[in-house]
């Protein structure tokens, strides 16, 4: 029988004012609904944190809400037709929320199960509003880090043309979600890749580096598989797939599609370079390009490509597809890029040709007479005034020096740009074995260099210096050993054996340094395994006279360490106390054992009963536990006493008295 657990966000009103609707799709991060805003009667999009469960949970700390939080208002300022609007953002049951501009569409990734894959046109018109999107972001200091086809969103056109792609409007989501919640992992998930592995970038994979060329990649791999129906590298696990794009070049996409114009195959190979260096430097640059090659597509000088379908045994006759792109120009004004401009040059050239010919005669009059032309000189005196103090503006005055904030701490260094007027942003921060932790690292630009009045300084602080806890390797085999300290960043030296009582042979029995201690990246572990038992089992020697445990022990080819700790006890003189190693540890033959021996008990003074009725004298003595032996008259008086008064003997000596 089939269980449907119900969605208890169905129907329920997030912060009085959010009624959720309907679920729309339910990801690995977050779960997006669409709800009625109450005070304003529109629809939005309610995107939901899932809520962590078992060890993770200490993740959605009061840190992570307020680094979630900034994250959404970091977003909420960026504003552009091509970006997801962000409207509101708040806790709800203990789960972050974001409040979206709602989309009338489909994802990309709907569109590709649906068409397969795209005409030229289409791929270049949605790569170009989706890189104005990332440009924009990229322009205000953010990094996408996960720009893939479900996070790009195909609203449908206005003229209701669902077919045509080329007049879709395109926006992108989730800037800065993936950071948030990568943010938020605790230790155990710090190496954990936050990134669809079909799309990211060889530097994320290898040092988890994110910068706009990160973006940039991921992009190239969403028009290749645009182009071409699917993505560059598969594998049975993401790791596999993340790996691929460090080790191999993307292939040009007309070896999977043949006839692809040249243009898109370079497109796409100079947008996945494996080295970060040789992209474009941010997703305008890669804007320009796509721009170009757009219009370069659409020329109607240029020939006209026809791309044949691709089949594993191509029939005879076989359909064509040709590549129309549309350039920027001939798109609806409505789906217009910011960076697009309506090409009526030449028009706005005569109409200013012919107001310049309407104001020619008036020119002339004024001209003419004095008082026009005085006007004139000091129409010209205020422009040169006013261009003199612009250009000084421009120049000089509206610039300042940054100052020098390297080896500061994070503190001083926001007070010291406060009082610049200058607003500090942060890169990823470093390990350094030379600063200390949160003291910066370095700045952009550097200290005294030309920096706009109320600019933004880039910052990179440090991590201090990188140390790495030597992990617990006690009673594992010496491969799986090695194997855990070498991913922990160690080296491993496999020191000498020796005897364990518990550990079977090969099992480590130690580790120097020991586990637990933090040393830097690469530092040397030697291992020490185990023998086995050892052959020879040390015997209980406690409660031995000493010259009997001496002779057991040479027996059995062990060394007695001479001479033996004497130490205070009730026991007898010379009876073993302790020993060590214990009873039934496991040495090896010539073996030294340490014994403790008992000096015997404490003396204690006889006192002098001579004189004292015998009796009397019997009882005083047996009081301090003394054994009394009584010769001669036992009513008389004693006339001596063995051993005599004042003499020290051990506790429980027989006293014997002479009576008369």
């Amino acid at each position: 029988m089939d269980t449907q657990v119900a969605d208890t966000l169905l129907g329920s009103l997030i912060d009085g004012r959010y009624r959720v609707r309907s679920r729309v799709a339910r990801g690995g991060v977050a779960t997006v609904y669409t709800a009625t805003d109450e005070r304003l009667d529109r629809i939005v999009a309610v995107k939901i944190i899932h809520p962590a469960s078992g060890p993770e949970a200490q993740g959605q700390t009061a840190g992570f809400v307020e680094r979630f939080a900034d994250e959404a208002k970091t977003i909420a300022r960026l504003t552009h037709p091509n970006v997801v609007a962000v409207y509101d953002q708040g806790i709800h049951a203990d789960r972050p929320y974001l409040v979206m501009e709602y989309v009338r569409g489909r994802t990309l990734r709907d569109v590709l199960t649906e068409r397969h894959r795209l005409n030229p046109d289409e791929a270049l018109a949605i790569t170009e509003q989706m890189l104005a999107a990332i440009a924009a972001a990229h322009r205000a200091g953010l990094v996408h880090r996960d720009v893939k086809p479900e996070n790009v969103l195909v609203a449908e056109a206005p003229t209701g043309g669902a077919a045509n792609l080329v007049d879709s409007v395109v926006k992108v989501a989730d800037f800065g979600l993936a950071q948030a919640v990568e943010a938020s992992a605790d230790d155990a998930q710090a190496n954990q890749l936050m990134a669809t592995a079909a799309y990211v970038a060889p530097e994320l994979v290898t040092d988890g580096h994110a910068d706009p060329r990160t973006d940039v990649y991921s992009a190239g791999i969403v028009l290749f598989e645009m182009l071409t129906g699917r993505v560059p590298y598969d594998g049975n696990r993401p790791v596999e797939v993340a790996w691929q794009h460090v080790r191999q070049d993307v292939p040009p996409p007309s070896t999977l599609v043949p006839g692809l114009p040249k243009a898109l195959d370079d497109l796409v190979i100079r947008a996945t370079r494996r080295d970060p260096g040789a992209r474009p430097a941010d997703a305008n640059a890669l804007l320009t390009r796509v721009q170009v090659a757009r219009e370069g597509l659409g020329n109607p000088n240029t020939h006209t490509t026809v791309l044949r379908r691709v089949t594993e045994k191509p029939p005879v006759s076989e359909p064509t597809m040709v590549v129309a792109a549309v350039q920027p120009a001939q798109r609806p004004t409505w789906a217009r890029l910011p960076e697009e401009a309506p090409r009526g040059g030449r028009r706005r050239a005569a109409n200013n040709e012919s107001a310049w010919s309407r104001l020619a005669p008036l020119s002339g009059r004024i001209v003419g007479e004095q008082r026009g032309r005085l006007a004139v000189a000091a129409v010209v005196v205020m422009l040169g005034l006013i261009a003199a103090v612009g250009g000084w503006w421009v120049g000089v005055g509206r610039y300042t020096q940054a100052p020098e904030l390297v080896s500061l701490d994070r503190a001083a260094a926001e007070a010291q740009a406060k009082r610049a007027g200058l607003v500090l942003h942060y890169t990823e921060p470093r390990h350094d074995d030379q600063v200390p932790k949160d003291a910066v690292l370095s700045q952009d630009p550097l200290s005294a260099s030309r920096i706009v009045r109320g600019g933004t300084i880039t910052l990179t602080l440090s991590l201090g210096p990188e140390r790495l806890a030597i992990p617990d390797v006690v009673g594992k085999e010496f491969e799986l050993a090695t194997t855990d300290l070498t991913d922990a960043g160690l080296k491993v030296t496999k020191g000498s054996a020796s005897y364990h009582d518990s550990l079977p042979e090969g099992m480590v029995v130690a580790t120097d340094p020991k586990a637990g201690t933090e040393v830097k990246p690469g530092h040397e572990v030697t291992v020490t395994l185990s023998k086995g038992r050892a052959p020879i089992s040390v015997p209980n020697l406690v409660g031995k006279p000493l010259n009997e445990a001496r002779s057991i022990l040479n027996q059995l080819g062990l060394v007695l360490v001479e001479p033996p700790t004497v130490k205070e006890s009730d026991r007898p003189k010379n009876e073993v106390i302790g020993q060590s190693p214990a009873d039934g540890a496991g040495v090896e033959k010539g073996a030294e054992v340490s014994l403790d021996v008992s000096q015997g008990p404490p003396q204690v003074v006889v006192p002098r009963v001579i004189g004292m009725p015998c009796q009397q004298a019997k009882q005083m003595l047996e009081a301090q536990s003394f054994p009394v032996a009584v010769q001669f008259n036992r009513n008389g008086t004693v006339r001596f006493q063995s051993p005599g008064e004042n003499s020290q003997v051990p506790p429980g000596t027989q006293i014997t008295l002479g009576c008369l």
